[in-house]
């Protein structure tokens, strides 16, 4: 049998106490990386983390609010106490708020702002720092992998979620502009654009458009599937999970700059 593809890889997977962040940490886990699971979510991070050491695999919980340098200096830090590098950054955690435009408070601006573009910047280059520090073979890919939580909607602009989609778009852009500046170090910078997952997250999305619609639970996000998914079907969180293990491995050394949409089919490009 061969060796698991992540063998002695080290991962932080930000977000990870649930839906696609949950998915991650147990693929990465899986494939023989020692995975430092995080979240706000204390709880659902360390059931997390017990279910990768059930399986056999290395875990590590740590709270962290993305938003806080300190606390993401001291993820990373704890990362390399615990298992000696990092490898791997999945910058997952994220938030949406599902209001027109013109019902966004400066508070629901700043939240989604702060946890969706700054966090995901903090974590990046905490992790980078950390990444150039332990050097590189000189190949691209070599000195790390740093992978973004992106989405659908930061390729187009939903609507209900102005401002998240504003921050989606963000992250592409910051994407690939640090993926410009890490070439050098052999550091890739990819990000991942999820379509709609079953997930929490969807199905608060769906109730709170349709408050505005006049949509019955369940029927926002049968109009998609109905309409504008090619695949005919929500998307699951192990399928995103599937490419972020992919670019995090020596298969995706030669991608970087790029954010792919897992989405079934809705935005193409």
């Amino acid at each position: 049998m061969s060796e698991k593809k992540l063998a002695g890889k080290v991962a932080i997977v930000t977000g990870s106490g649930r839906g696609i962040g949950r998915a991650i940490a147990m693929r990465l886990a899986a494939d023989g990386a020692a995975v430092v699971v995080s979240d706000v979510m204390a709880d659902n991070m360390n059931k997390v983390a017990a279910e990768i050491e059930a399986a056999g695999g290395k875990s590590l919980a740590v709270a962290c609010d993305v938003t806080n340098e300190q606390q993401v200096n001291a993820l990373v830090e704890k990362a390399v106490a615990k298992f000696g590098k990092l490898d791997i950054m999945v910058a997952n955690a994220g938030i949406g708020i599902v209001k027109v435009g013109l019902d966004h408070t400066p508070e629901d601006i700043d939240k989604q702002l702060a946890v969706n573009v700054k966090g995901v910047i903090l974590c990046d280059n905490a992790a980078a720092r950390q990444m150039i520090k332990q050097g590189h073979k000189g190949y691209l890919g070599s000195g790390g992998k740093i992978i973004n939580c992106a989405s659908i909607a930061g390729h187009a602009g939903f609507a209900f979620l102005p401002v998240y989609s504003a921050s989606k778009f963000a992250v592409r852009g910051y994407t690939q502009a640090f993926a410009k500046e890490m070439a050098e170090n052999k550091i890739t910078v990819n990000a991942y654009c999820p379509g709609i997952v079953g997930t929490d997250m969807w199905d608060l999305i769906d109730e709170k458009i349709g408050a505005y619609t006049g949509a019955a639970k369940g029927e926002t996000l049968k109009a998609y599937v109905d309409s504008a998914i090619l695949a005919k079907e929500v998307g699951k969180p192990e399928q995103v999970a599937g490419y972020v293990s992919f670019v995090a491995s020596d298969d995706g050394d030669y991608m970087t700059g790029q954010s792919v949409m897992i989405d079934g089919g809705i935005i193409l490009v």
